[in-house]
């Protein structure tokens, strides 16, 4: 791995030498190493952010992979971080066990944990949890709160530890890391051998379908290394004795998709979802394309925007991890002020290689913006309900997604 990123020259899933560029974004660094200002001078590293096709099994992923030392060394996401995120979960661990008619005292298993907002979920439900991420510090925390987290990335290995302390696991959860690991054969490997006969393995992962028909820039960045969808994982979860039972198209993320896999000998059989699913997708190079004009038509309209707005005050409205994406490919860095974001933990942080200040939405009001461009699109109708004193004191806001126009009250 030279300079902490290797090139990647075959498939993922399928290992196929097949594999096309199909998208070219801005190089950009870490999309979530929010710095503080004492980093202000210090040039962040850029790493290329390039997505291929597989023409072999269709799995569309990142060409180039960055050491995950540096990806998650300083990892300042949580869980709890994304609205209604938590909620979503205390549901979907409702679901899960309902489903699966899964007995008191049970071993949850959960890669990717974070802070363990998902595994509380299940702790509340009387059942065993053990959390594994490599997040040290996050994992340090959830363990203090309660949540059994092991600080260290997932393999073989691991799963024989827990195996060995905890025995086989009824369920074990991936919810939004399938998509951050390179080496998915050795994770998988490591399922297979820490779930029961007749354990479930359940994973979340963003579904390139929704990614390429609602252009979600944001969810493109060096984190997510995979964009999946059920086709290609049904031929993968094959290869290691496993089964693709159901697939489920849920809203999370922008649209992600949630599986459920079995042992191949299991007694539960697949539902016509996963076929259905597997019917309706398709990506292919021209898609693409057609995604690649739609970033420009938005870059386009920004920069006719701030031509019409050049003696106004512009800020952003967001500061995670995709909008370092979207500012690096709009090209708008010079014309954003400041950022606002919610979360106290990002607030007095420079954005990623633009370094661009991250303040609280009363920022808005102290310092008399104009316009402020919504970047957390996914959220645009909380925000302009949280800042009505913004637009009462003569502010707008600009959307960029899912339509690029003004908002003005009382429209």
């Amino acid at each position: 791995m030279v300079n902490n990123v290797k090139a990647r020259t075959t498939c993922r899933l399928c290992e196929s030498l097949r594999i096309r560029r199909v998208l070219e974004l801005a190089p950009m660094p870490i999309g979530d190493s929010y710095v503080p200002k004492q980093m202000e001078h210090i040039k962040q590293q850029e790493y290329p952010l390039e997505v291929y096709l597989c023409r072999n099994c269709d799995n569309v992923q990142l060409g180039h992979v960055i050491d995950p030392k540096i990806v998650y060394g300083n990892y300042i996401y949580r869980t709890a971080d994304s609205l209604g995120l938590v909620e979503h979960f205390r549901k979907y661990a409702a679901s899960v066990l309902n489903t699966h008619n899964i007995p008191e005292q049970s071993l949850i298993v959960e890669i990717g944990s974070n802070d363990g907002s998902l595994l509380k979920a299940f702790k509340e439900k009387k059942m065993r949890v053990v959390g594994i991420d490599p997040a040290k510090k996050i994992a340090e925390e959830a363990t203090k709160a309660g949540i059994k987290t092991i600080p260290e990335l997932f393999d073989e290995h691991i799963a024989e530890n827990v195996k060995k302390e905890y025995g086989t696991a009824s369920i074990v959860i991936a919810n939004n890391v399938i998509a951050n690991i390179d080496d998915l054969h050795t994770m998988i490997k490591g399922i297979k051998k820490l779930l029961a006969d007749d354990g479930v393995f359940i994973c979340e992962t963003g579904y390139v379908k929704d990614l390429i028909e609602k252009t979600i820039l944001d969810n493109i960045y060096h984190e997510h290394i995979s964009y999946f969808a059920a086709k290609p994982l049904k031929t993968f979860f094959g290869q290691f004795g496993l089964r693709l039972q159901n697939v489920e198209h849920v809203q999370t993320k922008g649209g992600s998709i949630r599986c459920t896999v079995v042992q191949s000998n299991s007694n539960m059989q697949p539902t016509e979802n996963v076929q259905r699913m597997i019917q309706e997708e398709q990506h292919d190079h021209q898609q693409f394309l057609l995604f690649d004009e739609h970033i420009k038509q938005i870059k386009d309209n920004l920069m006719r925007f701030f031509d019409n707005s050049k003696e106004k005050s512009v800020a952003g409205y967001g500061a995670s991890v995709g909008v370092t994406t979207m500012l690096y490919n709009f090209g708008i860095d010079k014309q954003i002020h400041f950022l606002v974001d919610d979360n106290p933990n990002r607030q007095g942080l420079l954005s990623p290689g633009k370094h661009i200040p991250v303040k609280s939405k009363q920022a808005l009001l102290d310092e008399n913006v104009d316009y402020c461009v919504i970047f957390a699109w996914q959220y645009n109708e909380p925000i302009v309900a949280k800042n009505k004193a913004f637009l009462e004191n003569g502010g707008k806001f600009v959307t960029i997604l899912p339509e690029f126009g003004l908002y003005r009250p009382n429209e």
